[in-house]
């Protein structure tokens, strides 16, 4: 295998038969670079979000436990005005269950909400480090994250305009749309396992486009020796791999109601775990 693909690498050396791309395949590869800023930015978000969640562990010991996510519009602005327990006890409660009233989840919920976030602060007091200065950390993370999460936002509007450019193939918005039509695979996804595939026809079989995710096994083989584990080869693209990873969690999850995203991967999810 190995003398076969040395011998094809020599033979493009030397007669440089190189297949010069299309214009659609132009505009694929751009499509392709701006899905992956994409991507990096989102990690760039999470790592300040992370930082942000270790920050709140040190000053404000108990609030993730207030608001399951941190970085949620109601979380972020109650943090903004008051980053750190003192600041939440010393508030007047009207201003903090006016900022709970924008979930739109009634005023019963602000209300109970805001009971455990005073008795979370007032834990906090005791069991967290007693410095205001935490307090910069928090409200730079923030500031960071937003910024971070704008220009996410706009780049994906961005993208979703090139897509509706008349010189991107049609073919596209119309693979997009039978792919989310797979419960658990979502817009941006969507558009991920397509760009990083390219061109469905340069795959002349199924298993290759397996291999190129990176999700086929590799066997471990040497001389005489054949290795009893085999794990994903994770060759090919690593971030059509991710996307792939997220579809399959997004798949086996269960709605508030219990009802399954994809009935058919959570069965054979389930059946696989006994």
């Amino acid at each position: 295998m190995i003398e076969n693909d040395a011998l094809s690498i020599a033979r493009l050396g030397k007669f440089e038969d190189i297949k010069v791309s299309s214009d659609s395949d132009i505009n694929i590869f751009t499509l392709k670079l701006l899905v992956r800023d994409y991507y990096k930015l989102i990690d760039i978000r999470s790592g300040f979000k992370k930082k942000l969640s270790s920050t709140l562990c040190i000053s404000f010991s108990g609030y993730k436990n207030i608001f399951s996510d941190t970085c949620g519009y109601v979380s972020i602005n109650i943090l903004k005005k008051y980053p750190y327990p003192q600041a939440v006890l010393s508030a007047p409660m009207q201003d903090i269950i006016d900022i709970l009233l924008c979930s739109k989840k009634g005023l019963k919920w602000a209300e109970k909400k805001y009971l455990k976030l005073i008795e979370c602060a007032k834990d906090a007091q005791i069991i967290s480090l007693p410095s205001s200065m935490l307090s910069v950390s928090i409200t730079t993370s923030i500031a960071l994250y937003e910024a971070i999460d704008a220009q996410a936002t706009e780049l994906l509007n961005k993208i979703e305009s090139f897509i509706n450019n008349n010189e991107m193939p049609h073919t596209l918005s119309q693979n997009i749309s039978l792919l989310m039509s797979i419960p658990g695979i979502g817009y941006i996804t969507a558009i991920t396992i397509l760009v990083e595939i390219g061109g469905i026809d340069k795959f002349v079989t199924p298993k290759q486009l397996v291999a190129f995710f990176g999700v086929d096994p590799a066997v471990n083989e040497s001389g005489n020796f054949k290795g009893d584990k085999v794990k994903m080869s994770k060759r090919g693209t690593r971030l059509g791999r991710r996307a792939l990873y997220a579809v399959a969690l997004a798949s086996i999850r269960t709605k508030r109601n219990g009802e399954a995203t994809n009935p058919v991967l959570l069965k054979y999810y389930r059946s696989e775990e006994r």
